[in-house]
């Protein structure tokens, strides 16, 4: 096993509905929001983290495989290989879900077959020309909604909560990098890209039960964008 390549997707995220990605941060500042989205501590502008990407990828591609009956939601790790009761099929995706995104370091020694991680994602900042455009037109780069529980009976709105959000209409840049180590991982790059595939069908962030973080990803590659268009995950 050796290292052969190293493709690159690039592009675009286009938010098509506002997104939430917290940030932890449970202090309320005054004036502020009790709910605020993940920003860059230097220019405080919204981004996309690559850990968010990576998680909700993976998420989404171990539920198509059906092998959270085995894992029981937890995040899937080298020892169900192990499982005598293991279909092929369902060994085969194991395996590859494992490749593209690794495990922890407590599963080396159960992984050292699998080789090293396949997948990086890069955190996700503003377009330049996006944002030169928002500037222009002063748009702002996050919005504040208002969350209510309707009480059934009254009929009356209570316990508000602000939550920040990108607005729709937002542009970040995303970069993947892929490694390729044995001719087999091509086919991993093609269910990476269903991976993707799937993120923009379901939501990324918080709150997307709510209509939250819709996405759509535009590839700088012609010839991916145009396959990633018309490609069907099921």
């Amino acid at each position: 096993m050796k290292l052969l390549e190293i493709k690159e997707l690039k592009g675009k995220i286009i938010i098509k509905s506002g997104l939430h990605i917290g940030s932890g941060n449970m202090e309320m500042q005054i004036g502020g929001t009790d709910n605020p989205v993940i920003k860059h501590p230097h220019t405080l502008e919204p981004y996309i983290p690559g850990s968010s990407l990576k998680g909700k990828v993976r998420s989404l591609l171990e539920i198509k495989s059906g092998l959270m009956k085995y894992t029981k939601g937890d995040v899937l790790s080298p020892k169900i290989l192990s499982r005598p009761d293991l279909e092929d099929d369902e060994r085969k995706q194991a395996e590859a879900i494992l490749k593209i995104f690794g495990s922890s370091g407590a599963d080396t020694a159960e992984n050292f077959s699998l080789g090293p991680t396949r997948v990086s994602f890069s955190d996700c900042y503003l377009d330049s020309e996006w944002k030169n455009k928002a500037i222009e037109n002063r748009w702002v780069f996050t919005e504040t909604k208002v969350e209510n529980r309707i009480d059934r009976i009254r009929g009356t709105a209570e316990s508000p909560r602000h939550t920040e959000r990108v607005p729709a209409g937002a542009e970040f840049n995303f970069h993947i990098t892929f490694k390729i180590l044995e001719e087999s991982d091509r086919e991993l790059l093609h269910i990476l890209l269903q991976g993707l595939k799937l993120l923009e069908m379901d939501t990324l962030g918080g709150n997307g039960s709510r209509g939250y973080g819709r996405i759509e990803f535009v590839f700088s590659d012609p010839e991916i964008q145009k396959s990633f268009h018309t490609l069907n995950p099921f």
